[in-house]
């Protein structure tokens, strides 16, 4: 991905932590079972640092596994939610630090696994690496992932990424040519790379609500944003007027030390 275009939006998403705890899809069992077998690393039971870990959907994910989490994000609000989902949803809360990836403070071989779920491509990609490697044990293992709609496997879905790249000045995605997957594997060793294949089942409204939570649609004005996210609405009711969005996705993982 080149991200020259929308580095300067990642600290947009203080704006929309509510949409995205709310609209962001979860990641598929199989990429838990990927991750496990190409790294090496089991979950259950090892340290983990989640960077960008916003509201905690991977955080979440790799406690339910039996992972120790620290959840790592710049945005107070991000991560207000990650502490109040896991404490109310697990019992106790995930640790979080109000930090960058890129400068890191933790010390020095505390870590199994560095996670970057959705967020590896708003960082410094030599200083983030550097400091994953830093924290990370010797047998240790880094990994990136991006869930992705596959616009190529649906007309309605590619028609609503064509929609958003007419009318958003800040769009990044597959309606955009020069658009392709963050270059993680270009900076480490690389262990494996995996694309998995999934399905999401979704309702109209919290497919829009995924929507708001984009950076590109927390830089509008929030007239702006509403006037976008009605017209999406009425050609999403026109294709599924019953109201359920079965939205092709596929998940992009990279794996290395």
């Amino acid at each position: 991905m080149n991200t020259g275009p929308i580095k300067n939006l990642g600290r947009s998403f203080d704006r929309v932590a509510d949409a995205y705890d709310a609209g962001r899809p979860h990641y598929p069992d199989e990429l838990y079972r990927a991750l496990t077998e190409v790294s090496g690393v089991a979950l259950d039971g090892a340290t983990t640092v989640d960077i960008g870990a916003g509201t905690g959907i991977m955080t979440r994910a790799l406690r339910a596994r039996g992972a120790r989490v620290i959840g790592v994000d710049p945005g107070e609000p991000m991560l207000r939610r990650l502490v109040s989902r896991t404490g109310a949803e697990e019992g106790a809360p995930a640790a979080a630090v109000l930090a960058d990836g890129n400068a890191l403070p933790l010390a020095d071989g505390v870590a199994d696994l560095v996670t970057y779920a959705q967020s590896w491509h708003w960082l410094d990609p030599v200083a983030s690496i550097a400091e994953a490697r830093r924290v990370l044990r010797p047998e240790g293992a880094i990994a990136g992932c991006w869930n992705l709609n596959h616009a190529a496997q649906a007309e309605w879905l590619a028609a609503y990424e064509a929609r958003l790249a007419e009318e958003v000045p800040s769009y990044w995605g597959p309606a955009v040519e020069e658009w392709s997957v963050p270059p993680i594997a270009s900076a480490f060793e690389v262990i494996a790379e995996r694309w998995i294949p999934w399905t999401r089942l979704v309702g109209i409204e919290d497919f829009l609500l995924d929507l708001r939570s984009h950076s590109y649609m927390a830089a509008l004005s929030q007239e702006r944003a509403d006037e976008l996210v009605e017209r999406q609405r009425v050609e999403l009711r026109k294709a599924f007027p019953e109201g359920l969005l079965s939205v092709p996705m596929r998940v992009y993982l990279a794996v290395g030390r």
